[in-house]
């Protein structure tokens, strides 16, 4: 894809074209609908979370160790995540490939917790029809880890367009802006960390 040649060298390859800066800032809005979107799952389980009649308390099944790693995992996934972008900024191709893989595999990491933490629960009689405290801990803990999915789906896609078209503004704005998504989903998790793991241990 053509771009303006008259661009400043030092500005950074996704802001080398007109339509790359207004993706991105189109992304910045798309951000600000997903977090009205959580916002909006964390009241319902905010105004849910004493719903608790009928099944296992969250303090006698969460497994706060487990709940650690996964966050280690996905707090370190957006550290590796950044190192991408920083070799991205240098046009290391290579290097900006190996530390996305570092990343996907953290991602992956923390899916598979998850799923096994979701089986624990289910296990110990905490499924999504128990209460209204596990109905909402499932939609809020659960739309997230799709959001992951998604996040994981669409970097693996971006880096078969870098394979095949090579770095380039279009395909630098696409890494940018997978990048800025899964620190987002980085940011959401340590609120549902704080607010329903940790307090419903102490809860």
């Amino acid at each position: 894809m053509a771009h303006n040649t008259n661009v400043d060298p030092n500005t950074p390859l996704e802001y080398q074209s007109e339509i790359g800066r207004l993706n991105i800032f189109g992304f910045w809005i798309f951000i600000g609908a997903e977090m009205a979107l959580f916002a909006t799952i964390f009241a319902t389980f905010f105004a849910l979370e004493s719903g608790t009649v009928g099944g296992p308390l969250p303090g006698e099944v969460f497994d706060l160790k487990n709940t650690i790693i996964m966050t280690l995992l996905l707090l370190t996934s957006s550290f590796t995540s950044g190192l991408s972008i920083n070799e991205l900024r240098r046009r290391n191709v290579k290097g900006m490939m190996v530390w996305l893989v570092i990343t996907l595999l953290f991602g992956a990491g923390f899916l598979y917790m998850e799923i096994a933490e979701f089986l624990h629960l289910i296990h110990e009689g905490a499924n999504m029809g128990t209460n209204a405290y596990w109905s909402s801990f499932y939609l809020l803990t659960g739309t997230h880890g799709l959001h992951v999915s998604l996040g994981i789906l669409w970097i693996i896609l971006v880096m078969f367009q870098v394979k095949k078209q090579g770095l380039n503004p279009d395909t630098a704005k696409k890494l940018f802006v997978s990048s800025l998504y899964w620190h987002f989903l980085d940011f959401v998790w340590i609120f549902v960390f704080t607010s329903v793991y940790l307090l419903g241990m102490v809860g």
